[in-house]
């Protein structure tokens, strides 16, 4: 009865999201506005509805009821409870019964805590997120039930995907799906403010909390599924450029724009009708990455579906969601004022810059992704669009973008003058000079995009941290620290990346035991190797010990695992981390006697990637506690002024 009571839950749910939508539009007429405030304890019905429908999916995966026909298909009664658990949403079904659970927890927040936004504004908010939560719901319902029976029942199920046995599964969605989430909300916030013409101040800073959750979540999904990557599959690579892997990096990017203009916005009142369509923007791609990942058009190990009707009622809320929005824009953006006025030579003008060319890799990605995919529709020709591409068209864009972000935090509001922007300049072009220098003395031959990067990278870090010259540090805004933290984390992050294509060294090996092999600093000897059972798969362990100089040696035990439920191999790597960088050693089975194939990479400074990642995401946390203890003062003080007026 769990998996009916889960169903029956989200029927009610689905039912909530269309008497939210309806309760909404009809309180934005003259006629019915004391329905105004009705919407809101709706939205909270249908969250505590979505969630019990959610927690009724973990029960019967947690206790393996294989008459459930994604359970039978997606688990397994051997498997680890772990993955019991995190394979509730490691399927197509069940992740998207995660996706509007946590819609419905971000309806739900809005409806309870929003209270700087006019009553008009908050209504047509939550209409918005009612139709957004409408057609998915729908979605789930008639295309993808995940509360499905299947008779007779299987004994143990397929299992899960091995590749996706790993604790990341139980991180990762979850922490893009908030960001995608986020986005939706900043979009039914720009359709409410475009609807009751409320398009203002008041309005970016009801969104901006939004905007910076969402790009917090995104950015630390990114960064987790970009490890996960690393460690689980034996590549040896950090980003593929996977088609599902630039659906994750199109939102960030759009997210990224965003949440400058909406900082503008708020704060000084400019770039209205660019923060509206970069609102629309960014839940588009939000929309295209779920319509990649569950289309059944890629063959990936992100993607779920493989039933193309899937993809064409997601096409089709695509179209209505991002086609509605549109025309709204196009036929209210006459009533959105101009705002304020600046200067190109400002912060604002330095932030529009920025936005044009975060725009500008946005549309790069976006026909790397796409294009490959039209082309096979309409011809049949399959092509590959890969990092030779990505990294030359996008590569030179990011540099720019990255020595523009280094110029704005350091120029004033409104207006500046070129010779004093210069000046503050002059020891971030310091420090460029000096990484160049040193690079060409000591660095050897690399490619001219990583030592670009690892210049650029040299005086952005110079440049992020130049906010806080000259300042009581004790007194400076917890979104000044974030901002610097963030930008830091840019500059660290583009060092990690640009010194992994400068100075990996990587050699593949058919190793006999007790032969030795030397990568980087570190010699590595093959000392046995031996079968060790798991808990679901059986392993080739692999005991290698290693050496770096007059060290203590020590032993590191990459392993071939073999899978039987489902039936496939995988590697996992045995990674060695030091200051300077990683030892990442994979063992593969070996053929016709001719030794066990050994993968070495060594690869200097490589973590840098995913400490800047972390600084980016910790920036984005402090600025967001900043904004809104700020923003919740600036509330209470107005709510006080009201008060003692009256």
């Amino acid at each position: 009865m769990i998996a009916e009571a889960g169903h029956a839950a989200l029927w009610f749910a689905g039912a909530m999201a269309l008497l939210q939508f309806a309760l909404g539009a009809l309180g934005l007429t003259d006629r019915y506005q004391s329905l105004r405030g009705s919407a809101a304890p709706v939205a909270v019905v249908q969250m505590v509805l979505t969630c019990l429908s959610f927690l009724c999916l973990i029960i019967v995966f947690m206790r393996s009821d294989m008459s459930v026909l994604l359970v039978a298909t997606n688990s397994h009664s051997d498997k680890p409870w772990l993955y019991k658990f995190a394979g509730t949403w490691g399927n197509h079904e069940g992740s998207m019964l995660l996706w509007v659970t946590i819609l419905a927890i971000g309806g739900a927040t809005v409806a309870l805590f929003e209270r700087a936004l006019d009553v008009r504004t908050k209504t047509a908010t939550l209409a918005a997120q009612g139709a957004i939560a409408l057609g998915f719901y729908a979605f789930l319902l008639f295309s993808s039930n995940p509360f499905a029976r299947i008779d007779p029942a299987p004994a143990n199920g397929q299992g899960l995907n091995p590749l996706l046995q790993d604790p990341g599964l139980a991180f990762h969605p979850p922490t893009l799906y908030m960001g995608y989430v986020g986005m939706s909300v900043a979009f039914s916030f720009a359709v409410g403010a475009l609807v009751t013409r409320d398009v203002g101040p008041t309005f970016a800073r009801a969104m901006r909390p939004w905007i910076l959750g969402a790009w917090i979540f995104l950015t630390i999904g990114i960064t987790a599924g970009s490890y996960w990557a690393y460690y689980e599959l034996g590549w040896g690579g950090w980003w593929f450029w996977d088609p599902v892997e630039n659906a994750s990096l199109m939102p960030w990017l759009a997210a990224t724009a965003l949440l400058h203009s909406v900082t503008v916005l708020a704060t000084r009142d400019s770039l209205r009708a660019w923060t509206i369509m970069l609102s629309v923007v960014a839940f588009s791609m939000s929309m295209i990455g779920t319509f990649l990942v569950r289309s059944g058009i890629l063959t990936s190990v992100h993607s779920f579906a493989v039933d193309p009707r899937r993809g064409g009622f997601i096409l089709m809320l695509l179209a209505l969601y991002i086609g509605g929005a549109l025309a709204l824009f196009a036929l209210r953006i006459n009533t959105v004022r101009e705002g304020n006025r600046f200067e190109a030579i400002s912060r604002e003008g330095s932030l529009v810059f920025n936005n044009l060319l975060l725009s500008i890799i946005l549309v790069i990605v976006l026909i790397g992704t796409l294009y490959p995919l039209a082309l096979e529709a309409t011809t049949g020709t399959k092509i590959s669009v890969g990092a030779p591409y990505f990294n030359s068209t996008a590569g030179p864009v990011t540099l720019v973008l990255l020595i523009g972000m280094a110029a704005g935090p350091l120029m004033r509001w409104r207006f500046d003058q070129a010779k004093k922007v210069a000046e503050r300049l002059a020891l971030p072009a310091l420090a460029l000079a000096l990484a160049a220098l040193l690079l060409a003395a000591f660095a050897g031959p690399i490619g001219i995009l990583p030592l670009l990067g690892l210049v650029v990278a040299a005086g952005v870090a110079a440049a992020s941290v130049a906010p806080l010259w000259k300042r009581n540090l004790r007194r400076t805004p917890l979104f000044t620290w974030g901002m610097v933290i963030a930008h830091l984390g840019c500059a660290v992050s583009i060092a990690g990346m640009a010194a992994d294509s400068a100075f990996t060294k990587e050699a593949l090996v058919a190793m006999q035991i007790g032969q030795t092999q030397q990568i980087g600093p570190y010699s590595v000897t093959l000392n046995k190797v031996t079968e060790e059972p798991g808990p679901n798969w059986s392993a080739l362990d692999a005991e290698m010990i290693v050496r770096k100089g007059d060290d203590a040696p020590f032993t590191v035990h990459p392993q071939s695992r073999t899978f039987t439920d489902p039936p496939m191999e995988t590697n996992e790597s045995a990674i060695t981390t030091a200051w300077n960088g990683q030892l990442y050693l994979v063992i593969g089975i070996p053929k016709d006697n001719a030794g066990f194939p050994v993968r070495f990479y060594w690869k200097p400074f490589v973590t840098l990637i995913w400490i800047g990642g972390i600084f980016i995401a910790l920036g984005g946390l402090l600025s967001l506690f900043g904004r809104v203890n700020r923003d919740l003062f600036s509330i209470r003080r107005l709510f006080g002024k009201k008060v003692a007026a009256s």
